[in-house]
């Protein structure tokens, strides 16, 4: 990999990658017929101080469903203070298991119409009171077709929601779109959050900066640049190609103007809300 043009900040956070876990010890499933890649932790690790990047957090992969094993060994693996986790589990799961999770890194659950064993939007309110007491988030992947009839109900949660990359908008239905204005909506409301990740997923324009998704991210940097959020989504699933990592975390020159704000987003915001010790007292490189 080549360097990135610029130097992250201490504690910079890669807020969303999956990792697969050795398959003898944790049994996966196919998701839509995709059998699971043999993309590992320590491929990512590799990947991620490449980038001069500090802290990760795993999100849980469709294929081990609410089996959250793999996930939870790669946090120990790396341990606490670099790494969190977002977990999947059944809507009447237990208090016993909540508390474990959080216990071993865990803070949010992940709902999404399209995602293969993800909770779904009508369990948004029981599973949000339930997580509530442990300060855990909501991240929802939504799309262009289900957030404008969710975003009042997600605005009325008793927790904050996080949405993956870029609300999974296209970047050519424009910012009139009712997408993209029940995304400002909810960001307006104090306690929705956005991952500025995955644009290649979408993006028309493409690589190395994914021009078309441009105007969307400034306008969320500009709207709350206190709840902005990025992330590689390595080892990227669902695309035929590896995209450059660079590339990606290179974004940040483009869609922030200044080093104060890309601090907030690659290192302040991803430790208010994943609870990692913020940066000014425990400097995690030294």
């Amino acid at each position: 990999m080549r360097p990135p043009k610029f130097t992250p900040p201490p504690g910079a956070c890669d807020s969303h990658i999956h990792v697969y876990g050795d398959r003898s010890r944790f049994p996966w499933r196919p998701v839509h017929g995709r059998e699971m890649e043999h993309h590992y932790l320590n491929g990512y690790i590799a990947v991620r101080d490449a980038l001069g990047l500090s802290r990760t957090v795993i999100i849980q992969t469709p294929h081990y469903g609410t089996d959250n094993r793999s996930m939870l060994a790669s946090i120990a693996t790396l341990g606490q203070e670099r790494a969190r986790g977002i977990a999947i589990t059944e809507p009447d799961v237990s208090e016993a298991e909540l508390n474990a999770l959080h216990a071993a890194g865990v803070r949010g659950l992940r709902f999404g119409t399209e995602l293969v064993r993800g909770m779904r939007p009508k369990h948004l309110e029981e599973v949000a009171a339930r997580v509530a007491p442990l300060g855990w988030h909501i991240q929802y992947r939504s799309t262009e077709e289900d957030l404008p009839d969710l975003a009042d109900r997600i605005g009325r949660l008793p927790v904050d929601v996080v949405l993956d990359h870029i609300a999974s908008i296209p970047p050519e239905l424009g910012m009139e779109h009712l997408a993209f204005t029940a995304m400002m909506r909810l960001i307006d409301g104090g306690q929705c959050w956005v991952k500025l990740s995955a644009a290649y997923q979408l993006s028309k324009s493409g690589a190395p900066d994914y021009a078309d998704y441009r105007p969307f991210a400034r306008a969320l940097v500009a709207a709350a640049p206190e709840r902005m959020l990025w992330g590689t989504n390595w080892p990227h699933p669902k695309v035929d190609f590896m995209p450059d990592d660079t590339d990606l975390l290179e974004t940040m020159l483009d869609w922030v103007d200044d080093d104060a704000t890309r601090s907030q987003v690659l290192t302040d915001n991803p430790a208010k809300l994943y609870g990692f010790e913020p940066i000014a007292r425990k400097c995690i490189n030294e």
